[in-house]
């Protein structure tokens, strides 16, 4: 994208100055668009900007968990959805704790979004519109769901993740979620 605009700025540049036309107005200086000047940079850019996407992801992730699960302390029928929900929030506050202090160390320092996806707001929106057995029956679904999706990203990135701290993270957490992903299962 970045390249491309370049281009295009750089074609316009030449067709203008092609023209010749002379004119006593003061010419502005063209825009300077910063981009990588080797392949390593544009390399390093792109491996940023996938780990800011991964980074982003989990922490939606995250966030969707603690808040589906305050939903469910409060909501839900049975002391085991209500036990589950109560490690959900413990677990997920954690990992954003990790999560951030590893995008943080990462060079660039990468800064993740928790800004749910749209679907995760849908979901919320559902479970919160729900009572009795019909929420536990969503609260359990949306785990179940969630921590899928979860696995898949991390291992995902674990696999083929660019910015190392992040890769070393989605390994790691790769066993805790597979473990909750069970536990949904079960409630």
């Amino acid at each position: 994208m970045k390249q491309s605009l370049l281009l295009a700025v750089s074609l316009a540049a030449l067709g203008l100055a092609g023209c010749n036309k002379q004119s006593d107005e003061p010419v502005e200086p063209a825009v300077s668009v910063a981009t990588p000047s080797s392949a390593a940079e544009a390399g390093a850019v792109a491996a940023v900007d996938k780990g800011q996407a991964f980074a982003n992801i989990a922490a939606a992730s995250d966030a969707f968990e603690i808040e589906s699960s305050k939903l469910a302390i409060t909501k839900a029928t049975t002391a085991k959805i209500k036990a589950f929900a109560n490690d959900m929030v413990e677990a997920h506050t954690k990992s954003t704790a990790q999560l951030k202090a590893v995008a943080g160390a990462a060079s660039p320092a990468i800064t993740p979004d928790a800004a749910l996806s749209a679907a995760q707001k849908a979901t919320l929106d559902q479970l919160g519109a729900k009572s009795g057995t019909d929420f536990d029956r969503a609260y359990a679904a949306a785990q179940v769901s969630a921590h899928e999706e979860a696995l898949d990203t991390l291992k995902g990135y674990a696999a083929g993740g660019e910015v190392a701290s992040l890769k070393e993270f989605a390994s790691k957490l790769i066993p805790t979620v597979a473990a909750h992903l069970n536990m949904a299962k079960s409630i």
